[in-house]
């Protein structure tokens, strides 16, 4: 028997064996790294997982390539953050995608805020001498891992009803997945509970939802207003505000310059904490629950030496 028979034939066999079990047959495409891992978590097997944003990569400001849209013309699940954060790239996808299943309304559109109870809801008008303001709320909820249980629970209901053969994989899948979350939640928030009240500098609002989990507080951000550099004003404001406070922390994402947290650090004898932002930000943030492990390792290390 040829290679290639043998191989059909043993496919044959095993579906005729199992047949509530399929080949992968849902194929995703994930703006980003945190949504894709946990895609997997759900979907296991039964899904292929197509990324734009990796982990290292600033989501707000993403090139709209060919190749990317050609994923989205052949996927049959576009799953989003939502809140703004891709609108600079992710509707021109869309649009070069030429993919109907995958337009807002269709099945194949999902966008994962849709379940997400937004922080930081801009009051009154937003234009755009406010900087990069996110009218809809702060986008970067999925850095609250409690989110992350209600964004598998919404992505295990779409890959449900685009694949209700599999039905039974999705619900497993999704229990195991939320049941392992639970139990980390419980771990990490133990672990951190004795710096609660502490205050920190954010560089960007990309740690809100973090320090809510965590009832850490921020005192402020360097960039006052987002995606506009700081002023030397608005720095010598925050320099006051962490020596008064005796703040000694100054939260930076990964992939965002560090010259201005560098400069405050240096007026306050603070100390610039780099993290990674999402999965695959770091090499060993391999998957969702991994990139948690690392933030609370590197909070609770740096947390102890103040």
């Amino acid at each position: 028997m040829k290679p290639l028979r043998s191989i059909k034939f043993i496919i044959t066999v095993f579906c005729f064996l199992y047949p509530s079990i399929a080949l992968a047959t849902i194929n995703v495409v994930a703006t980003t790294q945190d949504i894709a891992s946990i895609v997997k978590e759900v979907g296991g097997p039964l899904v292929k997982v197509n990324v734009i944003a990796k982990g290292y990569q600033d989501p707000h400001v993403i090139e709209a390539k060919p190749s990317f849209m050609l994923k989205v013309n052949r996927a049959d699940l576009l799953v989003y953050q939502g809140l703004e954060l891709e609108v600079g790239w992710l509707p021109m996808l869309i649009q070069g995608g030429r993919n109907k299943n995958v337009l807002p309304g269709r099945s194949g559109h999902l966008d994962v805020s849709s379940v997400i109870t937004p922080m930081e809801i801009p009051v009154g008008e937003v234009d755009r001498s406010m900087g990069d303001v996110h009218p809809l709320g702060n986008p970067h909820y999925h850095l609250d891992p409690g989110n992350g249980l209600l964004m598998a629970d919404i992505i295990s209901d779409r890959l449900t009803q685009l694949d209700p053969a599999n039905a039974s994989a999705y619900k497993t899948n999704l229990e195991n997945f939320s049941k392992r979350l639970k139990d980390k939640i419980m771990a990490w928030k133990t672990r951190m509970e004795k710096f609660q009240g502490m205050k920190v500098i954010t560089y960007h609002a990309s740690w809100s939802y973090l320090l809510r989990f965590l009832s850490i507080e921020s005192a402020g951000t360097i960039e006052n207003r987002p995606g506009i550099p700081a002023s030397g004003r608005h720095l010598s404001e925050l320099a006051t505000i962490m020596k008064q406070t005796n703040i000694k922390i100054i939260l930076q994402a990964n992939y965002f310059e560090k010259e201005y947290s560098n400069l405050l650090a240096g007026k306050t004898n603070g100390e610039v904490v780099v993290l990674p932002v999402s999965v695959g930000g770091v090499e060993d943030a391999g998957d969702y629950i991994a990139l948690f492990d690392i933030l609370i390792n590197k909070l609770e290390n740096t947390f102890s030496k103040i």
